[in-house]
């Protein structure tokens, strides 16, 4: 009787967690819901490095917090506009894999 007790109590525990991790709320209800760039009929908004704000960077741009914003936005001071979007590397903070998430969201134009 002990041995089938564990389980079965192992088993309503999970199924209790699992509906209200389902029914909880989004944290985030109003936020609008950007879409993957899988199908063809959906834009990625593109982000210019040499005219965009702190905050613009900030919010658009993956793994860019306050921080980074400011340091993308101080390199750009320091160093005049960027010839590239690669050179987004040479920012302080800014990894391979911040730029590999947001390659197709930046550009210089």
């Amino acid at each position: 009787m002990r041995i089938a007790f564990l389980p079965s109590m192992f088993l309503a525990l999970m199924v209790c967690i699992s509906s209200v991790a389902h029914a909880a709320p989004l944290a985030e209800a109003g936020a609008p819901v950007v879409a993957a760039a899988a199908s063809p009929d959906v834009q990625v908004m593109t982000i210019n490095l040499n005219t965009a704000d702190e905050a613009t960077l900030q919010r658009e741009l993956s793994g860019v917090g306050a921080a980074k914003a400011k340091a993308i936005v101080a390199y750009r001071e320091a160093n005049g506009a960027f010839a590239s979007a690669d050179e987004l590397l040479e920012v302080k903070g800014i990894g391979k894999a911040i730029f590999d998430k947001n390659r197709d969201r930046v550009a210089v134009n």
